[in-house]
């Protein structure tokens, strides 16, 4: 038997201005970064999470969105987010294809950034120099080693390491457990 539910458009509005915390402003910290970022920031007009962040975290700066408890990604249809860094596997390793050619291809690429990295933030420009190819493939394949950048116009690139495996399993486990929790 299934049992109908009944919300209105106003209930809806509220649950989700709370889900976004933008019902009310939440008191300047990490944690209030962190959930502000909970779902991604889209950045891809320079900024604009700074602008999100604003709207869900009182005592804004204008690094605010710099803070080590955040990364900048290249997240879907190739548009800058910050996400929170403890969720950098679920918008990362997440979004790796289950299909052994893409997955290899993505990898491959992964593992050539890594190898030009070693552990250094190198310029987006250098790292494609390294590869021989354009910038524009490393930022398609940050989802799968884990990439962050910083000002993903002429920044940085680094690694910010993914804390769960990379196989079907672990993407899985990215996936369900930001769809879970």
């Amino acid at each position: 038997m299934t049992i109908g539910l009944e919300l209105t458009r106003s209930q809806i509005l509220a649950f989700r201005r709370r889900a976004a915390a933008l019902d009310e402003r939440l008191p300047r910290g990490r944690r209030a970064l962190q959930r502000a970022a909970w779902a991604g920031l889209q950045d891809s007009m320079p900024r604009a999470a700074l602008l999100s962040i604003h709207a869900r975290m009182s005592g804004t700066k204008p690094g605010s969105w710099e803070d080590p408890s955040l990364v900048q990604i290249w997240g879907p249809r190739f548009s800058a987010y910050v996400v929170a860094k403890r969720d950098l596997a679920v918008f990362t390793l997440g979004r790796l294809p289950d299909e052994s050619k893409p997955l290899k291809r993505a990898q491959d690429i992964a593992a050539q950034l890594a190898a030009a990295l070693a552990g250094r933030r190198i310029t987006q420009d250098a790292a494609a120099r390294t590869r021989r190819k354009r910038v524009g493939r490393n930022r398609r394949r940050n989802v799968s080693g884990g990439q962050g950048w910083r000002n993903c116009r002429r920044g940085r690139i680094y690694n910010a390491g993914a804390d769960i495996e990379n196989d079907r399993f672990g993407r899985q486990v990215a996936r369900d457990g930001y769809l879970q929790g």
